[in-house]
């Protein structure tokens, strides 16, 4: 069906076909055969962009794997005491439940909420399985996160029709093969599509033609805008800003002086200007592990077999992931909140357990741990890059204690793969069990 022409924008959700929303906007199930009028030599001209995010992954996943939780408030996320939520269900984010938040708060505003642990390895299990379903429609995919991308359609209608109706094939081939919604925003830049998969969640679909970019902008308020936080909102309400469209009528000169360099890049992006490309080869810039502790960590050598453990947790990872990383980061959180990175560049990148461990370790040494109470440690490695097998190999052939290590690491890897991390690991962990 043809939408009327007042329409700056089609979201494709869960309201009648005839539900009207503000602004003269309307909004169709998306199992109508809604179809997006625009001038089609301006739109041969535009870059198509589908933004995909999955609608609160981690729970769903725990959800997918246990049925009996369909429908109750989930909450993923760090121990119950100082952890924090790394993600929540719509049923518990009812509740005023939300990422970031301290668990204690989670437990208080939802006390009869399903809190588990997280799976990291589960969760990347299926996102892998949802990233080879965005590839079969196109090569051009750029991951933010484990859960969400930008991918570029632009050109490939012949293979497989519009870009809402690409938007739609992925939506529907994700719930078939692993049970899961996402979130699709379709739109001519990146910025515009990641604004439009978040208008209709959970497994809303919102399309912004290129005519109609500046009508779906104006009205939303500048906290939709990335970087835009409570410090930038209260500096922009001082100059009248509160909305995109405000934003476009504040001189460039006074948002520069106002804002810094940032400000010219507000504005652009206000008015809808984005002309950055999806970036096949973007890839994970680091990679970590950290642990929020139930009590303060007062003694050093407590804090060294938390190392050691997250060491294991980080290595496995990037292993799995194919990857070495040659800058090894510490980071500490002591007990008043303060915190402090200690980094150092390796001469080569390593994956191996026992180098980051002694790595990370060298850097304690630069730290107060042992003289002040430490509430939170984290491991990560950066500067990734893919090993050369060639290169290994001679490694090898000259290092047979090497290989002999290699080949034992993978079969550790292979048993925690099956069993879980803590099916085997060294012997001063087992207390921690």
């Amino acid at each position: 069906m043809d939408v009327s022409g007042k329409m700056a924008f089609g979201v494709m959700g869960m309201l009648p076909p005839t539900s009207a929303c503000s602004g003269g906007f309307q909004r169709n199930d998306k199992r109508q055969n809604q179809t997006m009028k625009s001038d089609t030599k301006s739109e041969a001209r535009q870059k198509s962009i589908i933004h995909l995010d999955m609608d609160a992954f981690y729970p769903a996943v725990e959800v997918r794997d246990h049925p009996e939780l369909k429908g109750k408030p989930v909450i993923v996320g760090g121990g119950r005491e100082r952890g924090v939520v790394s993600s929540a269900s719509y049923e518990a984010r009812k509740f005023g439940v939300h990422s970031a938040q301290p668990m204690a708060t989670a437990m208080r505003l939802c006390p009869h909420g399903i809190f588990l642990p997280v799976r990291m390895s589960r969760y990347q299990e299926v996102s892998r399985q949802v990233f080879e379903i965005f590839h079969s429609f196109t090569p051009l995919v750029e991951p933010l996160s484990i859960d969400e991308a930008f991918l570029d359609v632009t050109g490939v209608e012949r293979l497989s029709g519009p870009p809402r109706e690409i938007a739609l094939k992925i939506k529907e081939k994700v719930l078939d093969e692993t049970g899961l919604t996402v979130s699709a925003g379709v739109a001519p830049s990146k910025f515009v599509a990641k604004i439009a998969s978040d208008m209709d969640k959970p497994d809303g679909l919102t399309v912004v033609p290129p005519d109609r970019v500046r009508e779906f902008l104006d009205p939303l308020p500048v906290d939709k805008m990335w970087g835009v936080g409570k410090v930038t909102q209260q500096v922009l309400a001082r100059l009248g800003v509160r909305t995109f469209q405000d934003l476009t009528q504040i001189p460039v000169g006074l948002l520069e002086r106002t804002l810094g360099k940032h400000g010219a890049a507000m504005h652009r992006l206000a008015m809808g200007i984005d002309d950055r490309v999806v970036e096949p080869g973007h890839e994970t810039k680091s990679i970590g592990h950290e642990e929020t502790f139930a009590r303060d960590i007062l003694d050093l050598e407590e804090a060294r077999k938390e190392i050691l453990s997250l060491a294991g947790r980080v290595a496995r990872r990037m292993r799995r992931e194919d990857v070495r990383g040659l800058t090894v980061s510490l980071k500490i959180k002591y007990a008043d909140f303060t915190l402090i990175t200690r980094a150092v560049t390796l001469t080569e990148p390593v994956d191996d357990s026992g180098e980051i461990y002694a790595t990370a370790c060298r850097l304690l040494e630069k730290t107060e741990v042992g003289r002040r109470p430490v509430r939170l440690i984290g491991v990560s490695l950066s500067q990734l890059s893919s090993p050369d097998k060639e290169t290994q190999l001679r490694l090898f052939d000259d290092d047979r204690a090497s290989l002999k290590r290699k080949g034992l690491t993978l079969a550790l890897d292979s048993i925690c793969d099956k069993f879980g991390e803590k099916s085997i690991q060294p012997a001063t962990l087992v207390s921690k069990t």
